[in-house]
Protein backbone atom coordinates (compact mmCIF):
# COMPACT_ATOMS: atom_id res chain seq x y z
CA UNK A 1 0.00 0.00 0.00
CA UNK A 2 2.68 2.28 0.72
CA UNK A 3 4.62 1.46 -2.55
CA UNK A 4 1.37 2.56 -4.23
CA UNK A 5 1.00 5.86 -2.66
CA UNK A 6 4.55 6.93 -2.86
CA UNK A 7 4.47 7.40 -6.86
CA UNK A 8 1.04 9.11 -6.88
CA UNK A 9 1.90 11.85 -3.96
CA UNK A 10 5.17 12.54 -6.92
CA UNK A 11 3.35 12.80 -9.51
CA UNK A 12 0.75 15.50 -8.06
CA UNK A 13 4.12 17.47 -6.79
CA UNK A 14 5.22 17.41 -10.58
CA UNK A 15 2.11 18.61 -11.95
CA UNK A 16 1.73 21.51 -9.69
CA UNK A 17 5.28 22.19 -9.69
CA UNK A 18 5.08 22.30 -13.68
CA UNK A 19 1.44 24.85 -13.36
CA UNK A 20 3.56 27.50 -10.70
CA UNK A 21 6.49 27.56 -13.58
CA UNK A 22 3.84 29.66 -16.64
CA UNK A 23 4.67 32.79 -17.66
CA UNK A 24 1.76 35.42 -17.75
CA UNK A 25 2.17 35.04 -21.24
CA UNK A 26 0.54 32.18 -21.41
CA UNK A 27 -2.28 33.54 -20.01
CA UNK A 28 -5.44 34.16 -22.09
CA UNK A 29 -5.93 37.76 -22.57
CA UNK A 30 -9.30 39.45 -22.18
CA UNK A 31 -10.66 40.32 -25.76
CA UNK A 32 -11.09 44.04 -26.72
CA UNK A 33 -14.68 45.41 -26.81
CA UNK A 34 -16.10 45.96 -30.41
CA UNK A 35 -17.55 49.44 -30.93
CA UNK A 36 -19.00 50.83 -34.52
CA UNK A 37 -17.86 54.33 -34.94
CA UNK A 38 -18.75 57.28 -37.39
CA UNK A 39 -16.22 60.07 -38.72
CA UNK A 40 -17.13 63.50 -37.87
CA UNK A 41 -17.73 64.90 -41.42
CA UNK A 42 -19.50 68.71 -41.67
CA UNK A 43 -22.34 69.05 -44.40
CA UNK A 44 -24.71 71.74 -45.42
CA UNK A 45 -27.75 71.89 -42.15
CA UNK A 46 -30.66 73.70 -41.95
CA UNK A 47 -31.17 74.90 -38.52
CA UNK A 48 -34.86 73.89 -37.37
CA UNK A 49 -36.41 75.48 -34.62
CA UNK A 50 -39.63 73.85 -33.19
CA UNK A 51 -42.21 76.38 -31.74
CA UNK A 52 -45.91 76.03 -30.64
CA UNK A 53 -48.42 78.56 -31.66
CA UNK A 54 -52.12 78.38 -32.80
CA UNK A 55 -54.22 78.03 -35.79
CA UNK A 56 -55.94 81.29 -37.28
CA UNK A 57 -57.72 82.13 -39.73
CA UNK A 58 -57.05 84.19 -42.63
CA UNK A 59 -60.08 85.91 -43.26
CA UNK A 60 -63.10 85.91 -40.22
CA UNK A 61 -66.28 87.99 -41.29
CA UNK A 62 -68.62 88.57 -38.79
CA UNK A 63 -71.81 88.71 -40.44
CA UNK A 64 -74.62 91.69 -39.16
CA UNK A 65 -77.59 93.02 -39.63
CA UNK A 66 -77.61 96.15 -41.43
CA UNK A 67 -80.99 97.34 -40.77
CA UNK A 68 -83.60 96.88 -38.15
CA UNK A 69 -85.93 94.31 -38.95
CA UNK A 70 -87.72 91.12 -38.23
CA UNK A 71 -86.23 88.12 -39.44
CA UNK A 72 -88.28 85.91 -41.79
CA UNK A 73 -85.58 82.44 -42.78
CA UNK A 74 -82.61 80.77 -42.65
CA UNK A 75 -81.44 80.11 -45.94
CA UNK A 76 -78.08 78.63 -45.57
CA UNK A 77 -77.50 75.26 -43.68
CA UNK A 78 -75.35 75.79 -41.03
CA UNK A 79 -71.27 74.16 -41.28
CA UNK A 80 -71.55 74.28 -44.88
CA UNK A 81 -69.05 76.51 -47.69
CA UNK A 82 -70.55 79.32 -48.95
CA UNK A 83 -69.14 81.76 -51.59
CA UNK A 84 -69.33 85.40 -51.41
CA UNK A 85 -72.55 86.88 -52.44
CA UNK A 86 -74.91 84.19 -51.34
CA UNK A 87 -78.33 84.80 -49.18
CA UNK A 88 -77.77 83.88 -45.61
CA UNK A 89 -80.85 85.60 -44.36
CA UNK A 90 -83.93 87.40 -45.21
CA UNK A 91 -85.19 90.47 -43.15
CA UNK A 92 -88.80 91.70 -43.52
CA UNK A 93 -88.85 93.87 -46.65
CA UNK A 94 -92.06 95.59 -46.45
CA UNK A 95 -91.10 98.49 -44.33
CA UNK A 96 -87.93 99.02 -46.65
CA UNK A 97 -90.45 98.96 -49.84
CA UNK A 98 -92.36 101.63 -48.28
CA UNK A 99 -89.91 103.71 -47.15
CA UNK A 100 -88.58 103.18 -50.75
CA UNK A 101 -91.81 104.34 -52.91
CA UNK A 102 -91.94 107.66 -50.24
CA UNK A 103 -88.62 108.09 -51.22
CA UNK A 104 -89.23 107.97 -54.91
CA UNK A 105 -92.71 109.96 -54.48
CA UNK A 106 -90.60 112.71 -53.06
CA UNK A 107 -87.86 112.80 -55.87
CA UNK A 108 -90.80 112.75 -58.24
CA UNK A 109 -92.48 115.81 -57.23
CA UNK A 110 -89.08 117.62 -56.28
CA UNK A 111 -88.11 116.99 -60.22
CA UNK A 112 -91.59 118.81 -60.93
CA UNK A 113 -91.36 121.86 -58.56
CA UNK A 114 -87.25 121.54 -60.29
CA UNK A 115 -88.85 122.03 -63.76
CA UNK A 116 -91.29 125.17 -62.77
CA UNK A 117 -88.45 126.93 -61.05
CA UNK A 118 -86.66 126.09 -64.27
CA UNK A 119 -88.60 127.50 -67.18
CA UNK A 120 -89.74 130.43 -64.78
CA UNK A 121 -85.95 131.28 -64.73
CA UNK A 122 -85.96 131.07 -67.95
CA UNK A 123 -88.65 133.29 -69.00
CA UNK A 124 -87.89 136.37 -66.45
CA UNK A 125 -84.14 135.91 -68.12
CA UNK A 126 -85.93 137.26 -71.74
CA UNK A 127 -88.01 139.82 -69.45
CA UNK A 128 -84.91 141.23 -67.74
CA UNK A 129 -83.25 142.87 -71.23
CA UNK A 130 -86.25 144.87 -72.04
CA UNK A 131 -86.69 145.56 -68.25
CA UNK A 132 -89.87 144.17 -68.24
CA UNK A 133 -89.64 142.73 -64.61
CA UNK A 134 -86.97 143.94 -61.83
CA UNK A 135 -83.10 142.39 -61.62
CA UNK A 136 -84.66 141.41 -57.59
CA UNK A 137 -87.48 139.29 -59.35
CA UNK A 138 -84.61 137.87 -61.85
CA UNK A 139 -82.33 137.11 -59.13
CA UNK A 140 -85.17 135.42 -57.10
CA UNK A 141 -86.31 133.39 -59.65
CA UNK A 142 -82.97 131.97 -60.61
CA UNK A 143 -82.45 131.16 -56.49
CA UNK A 144 -85.74 129.23 -56.43
CA UNK A 145 -84.70 127.35 -59.73
CA UNK A 146 -81.08 125.88 -58.47
CA UNK A 147 -82.77 124.88 -54.84
CA UNK A 148 -85.17 123.10 -56.58
CA UNK A 149 -82.27 121.02 -58.42
CA UNK A 150 -81.25 120.75 -54.72
CA UNK A 151 -84.09 119.69 -53.63
CA UNK A 152 -83.81 116.78 -56.50
CA UNK A 153 -80.21 115.51 -55.22
CA UNK A 154 -81.48 115.48 -51.93
CA UNK A 155 -84.12 113.30 -53.10
CA UNK A 156 -82.37 111.01 -55.35
CA UNK A 157 -80.23 110.37 -52.46
CA UNK A 158 -82.81 109.68 -50.34
CA UNK A 159 -83.78 107.04 -53.08
CA UNK A 160 -80.84 105.68 -52.67
CA UNK A 161 -80.71 105.69 -49.33
CA UNK A 162 -83.92 103.53 -49.32
CA UNK A 163 -82.59 101.05 -52.20
CA UNK A 164 -79.80 100.29 -50.00
CA UNK A 165 -81.62 99.68 -47.03
CA UNK A 166 -84.15 97.47 -48.90
CA UNK A 167 -81.21 95.40 -50.18
CA UNK A 168 -79.68 94.90 -46.56
CA UNK A 169 -83.00 93.04 -45.85
CA UNK A 170 -81.49 90.60 -47.62
CA UNK A 171 -78.65 88.95 -45.87
CA UNK A 172 -75.84 87.97 -48.26
CA UNK A 173 -71.86 86.59 -47.44
CA UNK A 174 -69.06 89.01 -47.45
CA UNK A 175 -66.46 86.46 -47.89
CA UNK A 176 -65.93 82.56 -49.32
CA UNK A 177 -66.00 80.39 -46.51
CA UNK A 178 -67.20 78.09 -43.85
CA UNK A 179 -69.69 79.38 -42.22
CA UNK A 180 -70.86 78.41 -38.26
CA UNK A 181 -74.23 77.84 -36.72
CA UNK A 182 -77.02 80.57 -37.09
CA UNK A 183 -76.73 83.36 -34.13
CA UNK A 184 -80.26 84.41 -34.25
CA UNK A 185 -83.76 82.30 -35.58
CA UNK A 186 -86.69 83.34 -37.07
CA UNK A 187 -88.62 85.60 -35.57
CA UNK A 188 -86.33 87.58 -34.05
CA UNK A 189 -85.58 91.25 -34.15
CA UNK A 190 -82.37 92.29 -35.06
CA UNK A 191 -80.49 95.38 -35.97
CA UNK A 192 -82.71 97.61 -33.01
CA UNK A 193 -80.63 100.00 -31.57
CA UNK A 194 -77.39 97.63 -32.37
CA UNK A 195 -75.63 95.70 -34.94
CA UNK A 196 -76.93 92.41 -34.44
CA UNK A 197 -74.29 89.38 -35.59
CA UNK A 198 -76.45 86.52 -37.17
CA UNK A 199 -73.45 84.12 -38.04
CA UNK A 200 -69.74 84.09 -39.01
CA UNK A 201 -67.50 83.01 -41.90
CA UNK A 202 -63.93 82.10 -42.21
CA UNK A 203 -61.81 81.07 -44.23
CA UNK A 204 -60.31 78.06 -43.98
CA UNK A 205 -58.09 77.25 -46.85
CA UNK A 206 -55.20 78.29 -46.64
CA UNK A 207 -54.75 78.91 -42.52
CA UNK A 208 -52.28 80.83 -40.50
CA UNK A 209 -50.42 79.18 -37.66
CA UNK A 210 -49.28 82.09 -35.31
CA UNK A 211 -45.92 81.22 -33.30
CA UNK A 212 -44.10 82.53 -30.54
CA UNK A 213 -40.21 82.64 -30.03
CA UNK A 214 -38.28 84.54 -27.50
CA UNK A 215 -36.29 87.35 -27.99
CA UNK A 216 -33.23 85.75 -26.75
CA UNK A 217 -33.70 82.95 -29.52
CA UNK A 218 -33.75 85.83 -32.38
CA UNK A 219 -30.59 87.75 -30.76
CA UNK A 220 -28.70 85.03 -30.92
CA UNK A 221 -29.45 83.74 -34.49
CA UNK A 222 -28.59 87.49 -35.36
CA UNK A 223 -25.44 87.14 -33.62
CA UNK A 224 -24.78 83.97 -35.43
CA UNK A 225 -25.96 86.07 -38.95
CA UNK A 226 -23.64 88.50 -38.21
CA UNK A 227 -20.56 86.46 -37.26
CA UNK A 228 -21.12 84.27 -40.52
CA UNK A 229 -21.80 81.06 -38.46
CA UNK A 230 -25.14 80.83 -40.09
CA UNK A 231 -26.79 82.18 -43.26
CA UNK A 232 -30.12 83.45 -43.08
CA UNK A 233 -32.93 81.96 -44.55
CA UNK A 234 -36.07 84.18 -46.16
CA UNK A 235 -39.03 84.81 -44.83
CA UNK A 236 -40.74 83.49 -48.20
CA UNK A 237 -38.55 80.25 -48.43
CA UNK A 238 -38.18 79.31 -44.90
CA UNK A 239 -40.21 75.99 -44.56
CA UNK A 240 -42.26 74.64 -42.13
CA UNK A 241 -43.45 71.62 -40.81
CA UNK A 242 -46.57 71.05 -38.62
CA UNK A 243 -46.74 69.07 -35.75
CA UNK A 244 -50.02 68.42 -34.75
CA UNK A 245 -51.31 67.98 -30.82
CA UNK A 246 -50.81 63.98 -31.03
CA UNK A 247 -47.68 64.24 -32.63
CA UNK A 248 -48.24 62.96 -35.97
CA UNK A 249 -46.69 64.95 -38.91
CA UNK A 250 -49.04 67.34 -41.13
CA UNK A 251 -48.25 66.08 -44.69
CA UNK A 252 -48.48 69.36 -46.64
CA UNK A 253 -45.55 71.66 -46.17
CA UNK A 254 -45.89 75.48 -44.87
CA UNK A 255 -43.94 78.68 -45.14
CA UNK A 256 -43.24 81.51 -43.23
CA UNK A 257 -45.05 85.06 -43.87
CA UNK A 258 -43.23 87.25 -41.69
CA UNK A 259 -41.93 88.14 -37.64
CA UNK A 260 -43.88 90.78 -35.99
CA UNK A 261 -41.89 93.90 -35.27
CA UNK A 262 -43.18 94.19 -31.82
CA UNK A 263 -42.19 92.54 -28.73
CA UNK A 264 -45.23 91.61 -26.14
CA UNK A 265 -44.07 92.83 -22.80
CA UNK A 266 -45.59 90.46 -20.65
CA UNK A 267 -43.65 87.19 -22.40
CA UNK A 268 -40.72 88.63 -23.81
CA UNK A 269 -41.61 86.54 -27.55
CA UNK A 270 -42.56 87.59 -30.93
CA UNK A 271 -45.06 86.27 -32.97
CA UNK A 272 -44.57 84.97 -36.29
CA UNK A 273 -46.64 83.81 -39.22
CA UNK A 274 -46.57 81.21 -41.25
CA UNK A 275 -49.27 79.65 -43.69
CA UNK A 276 -50.16 76.10 -44.22
CA UNK A 277 -52.52 74.82 -47.22
CA UNK A 278 -55.75 73.10 -45.72
CA UNK A 279 -57.86 71.59 -48.76
CA UNK A 280 -59.52 69.14 -46.68
CA UNK A 281 -60.19 71.42 -44.02
CA UNK A 282 -58.14 69.54 -41.48
CA UNK A 283 -56.57 72.11 -39.62
CA UNK A 284 -59.18 73.94 -37.72
CA UNK A 285 -58.70 77.27 -36.02
CA UNK A 286 -57.85 77.54 -32.09
CA UNK A 287 -56.12 74.34 -32.42
CA UNK A 288 -52.85 74.30 -30.38
CA UNK A 289 -49.98 72.72 -33.19
CA UNK A 290 -46.20 73.35 -32.93
CA UNK A 291 -44.27 74.04 -36.34
CA UNK A 292 -41.03 73.12 -37.11
CA UNK A 293 -39.50 75.95 -38.64
CA UNK A 294 -36.27 76.07 -40.76
CA UNK A 295 -35.09 79.77 -40.04
CA UNK A 296 -31.24 79.39 -40.63
CA UNK A 297 -28.60 77.75 -43.11
CA UNK A 298 -25.27 76.39 -41.66
CA UNK A 299 -22.83 75.26 -44.50
CA UNK A 300 -20.61 73.53 -42.22
CA UNK A 301 -22.80 71.64 -39.79
CA UNK A 302 -21.92 69.06 -37.66
CA UNK A 303 -24.67 66.06 -36.77
CA UNK A 304 -24.12 62.73 -34.60
CA UNK A 305 -27.23 60.00 -34.13
CA UNK A 306 -29.12 60.17 -31.35
CA UNK A 307 -28.39 56.96 -29.74
CA UNK A 308 -24.70 58.17 -29.68
CA UNK A 309 -25.41 60.59 -27.48
CA UNK A 310 -25.15 60.13 -23.43
CA UNK A 311 -25.38 61.94 -20.44
CA UNK A 312 -23.76 62.46 -17.25
CA UNK A 313 -25.53 62.32 -14.13
CA UNK A 314 -25.60 66.57 -14.04
CA UNK A 315 -27.41 65.78 -17.85
CA UNK A 316 -24.44 67.05 -19.58
CA UNK A 317 -24.16 65.72 -23.23
CA UNK A 318 -21.10 63.44 -24.31
CA UNK A 319 -20.57 61.15 -26.83
CA UNK A 320 -17.64 58.78 -26.30
CA UNK A 321 -14.67 59.75 -28.54
CA UNK A 322 -11.96 57.41 -30.11
CA UNK A 323 -8.54 58.10 -30.07
CA UNK A 324 -5.60 57.19 -32.26
CA UNK A 325 -4.29 54.81 -29.91
CA UNK A 326 -8.59 53.77 -30.12
CA UNK A 327 -8.76 54.81 -26.72
CA UNK A 328 -12.07 55.82 -25.67
CA UNK A 329 -12.29 59.63 -23.90
CA UNK A 330 -15.74 61.08 -22.94
CA UNK A 331 -16.42 64.77 -24.91
CA UNK A 332 -18.66 66.54 -23.93
CA UNK A 333 -21.00 68.49 -26.47
CA UNK A 334 -23.32 71.72 -26.79
CA UNK A 335 -26.37 70.03 -28.97
CA UNK A 336 -28.85 72.12 -31.08
CA UNK A 337 -31.91 70.99 -32.50
CA UNK A 338 -33.13 67.50 -33.31
CA UNK A 339 -33.61 66.49 -36.79
CA UNK A 340 -35.08 63.31 -37.84
CA UNK A 341 -32.33 61.02 -35.87
CA UNK A 342 -29.55 63.14 -35.48
CA UNK A 343 -28.82 65.97 -32.78
CA UNK A 344 -27.31 69.03 -34.56
CA UNK A 345 -24.24 69.74 -32.44
CA UNK A 346 -23.10 73.64 -31.71
CA UNK A 347 -19.86 72.70 -30.30
CA UNK A 348 -17.24 69.89 -28.51
CA UNK A 349 -16.60 68.04 -31.86
CA UNK A 350 -15.02 68.63 -35.38
CA UNK A 351 -14.27 67.19 -38.68
CA UNK A 352 -12.23 63.84 -38.73
CA UNK A 353 -13.30 62.90 -35.13
CA UNK A 354 -14.34 60.01 -34.89
CA UNK A 355 -17.31 58.81 -32.07
CA UNK A 356 -18.81 55.57 -30.90
CA UNK A 357 -22.46 55.08 -32.35
CA UNK A 358 -23.15 51.07 -31.26
CA UNK A 359 -21.28 49.36 -28.15
CA UNK A 360 -21.38 52.52 -26.15
CA UNK A 361 -22.74 50.48 -23.29
CA UNK A 362 -19.37 48.47 -23.00
CA UNK A 363 -16.93 50.75 -23.57
CA UNK A 364 -15.27 52.73 -20.81
CA UNK A 365 -13.07 55.78 -20.86
CA UNK A 366 -9.45 54.95 -20.90
CA UNK A 367 -9.95 51.67 -22.26
CA UNK A 368 -9.00 50.44 -26.05
CA UNK A 369 -11.72 49.14 -28.39
CA UNK A 370 -11.63 47.31 -31.18
CA UNK A 371 -13.77 49.47 -34.30
CA UNK A 372 -16.18 46.75 -35.80
CA UNK A 373 -17.20 49.14 -38.96
CA UNK A 374 -17.94 47.65 -41.84
CA UNK A 375 -15.83 49.40 -43.85
CA UNK A 376 -12.88 48.95 -42.08
CA UNK A 377 -10.78 46.41 -41.42
CA UNK A 378 -11.33 45.01 -37.43
CA UNK A 379 -7.76 46.71 -35.39
CA UNK A 380 -6.69 45.03 -32.92
CA UNK A 381 -4.32 46.30 -30.53
CA UNK A 382 -1.97 44.74 -28.41
CA UNK A 383 -1.32 47.35 -25.76
CA UNK A 384 -3.25 46.57 -23.06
Amino acid sequence: MKKLFAPLCLSALALALAGCGKTPDAEEKTPLVKVRTEVIATAPLSINNELSGRIVAPRVAEVRARVAGVVLKRVYEEGSEVKQGDVLFLIDPAPFKADLDSALAALRKSEALALQARLQSERYAALIDSNAISAQEYDNARAQAQQAQADVAANKAAVQRARLNLGYATVTAPISGRIGRALVTEGALVGQGEVTPLARIQQLNPVHVDLTQSTRDLDNLRASFRAGELQQVGSNQARATLIRDNGSLYPLPGKLLFTDVNVDPSTGQVILRSEFPNPDNDLLPGSFVRVRLEQAFNQQGISVPQRAILRDSAGVAQVLLVEADNRIKQQPVQLGNAQNDRWIVNGGLKAGDRIVIEGLQHARAGEQVQIDDPALPLVQSTDR
